[in-house]
């Protein structure tokens, strides 16, 4: 639980809609109010004039006007339904945004990126494509169900592939680890994983056994 005491008027921010993409996920959008942010960096985010606050990847653009988080209902979570029950205009607090989850001027320019995330851990790489469009990726993203893919149209096809397990609906059935046994990884491209802690730990353990170097993998977990 992150408390955040002693809120400035600079850290209030009003909503200007919530949109609901699968019974359990929406996507927060609200106002930027100035704010910079380096796609990747996340916010620490809850209702104005209360203590409980949670920690979201930025999942909006760094050219657009707003700021967007994706969020995922918890059954027994307090902070993602107290969220999901907002209306234009309400307020709320941010601290942030924060974190070094970043891509390097040089990676952006020259090197291509893998992307490889679970459920609402894909926040961050749309948040990077959408402020890259010159970005040379993949991303792999791991659900359950394929109508979890969520926002899947803005991502270019050939350069997005989902991996489900409850469904064979998806561009691959199992797990985006299994996916990383299947395939030879690029031994030149730079990694960064994001969501289940797990995902994270067996995936740096089977690219590292495929070659590719400790440095060149970059993780944000999730939970």
């Amino acid at each position: 639980m992150n408390n955040i005491l002693n809120i400035t008027e600079e850290q209030l921010y009003k909503v200007r809609q919530i949109r609901q993409i699968t019974n359990a996920a929406y996507v927060l959008r609200f106002d930027r109010n100035g704010s910079g942010f380096t796609a990747g960096q996340h916010v620490i985010l809850g209702l104005k004039n209360q203590n409980n606050a949670r920690e979201y990847s930025v999942y909006s653009g760094e050219n657009d006007d707003y700021f967007e988080i994706l969020v995922k209902e918890v059954l027994n979570g307090t902070v993602s339904k107290q969220l999901k029950q907002l209306r234009s205009g309400a307020v709320l607090h941010m601290d942030g945004p924060m974190g070094t989850f970043t891509l390097p001027a040089e990676t952006i320019r020259y090197k291509k990126v893998i992307f490889i995330a679970t459920g609402t851990g894909i926040a961050p790489f749309r948040s990077m494509v959408r402020s890259y469009p010159e970005l040379d990726y993949l991303l792999l993203h791991g659900v359950r169900h394929s109508f979890e893919a969520y926002d899947r149209n803005e991502y270019q096809k050939e350069k997005y592939v989902l991996c489900t397990t409850a469904d064979q609906k998806g561009d691959f059935h199992g797990r985006v680890t299994d996916y990383l046994m299947e395939h030879i990884p690029d031994p030149n491209a730079e990694y960064y994983l994001c969501g289940n802690a797990k995902m994270i730990h067996d995936a740096f353990d089977i690219l590292t056994l495929k070659g590719v170097k400790p440095e060149q993998l970059h993780t944000e977990a999730y939970f």
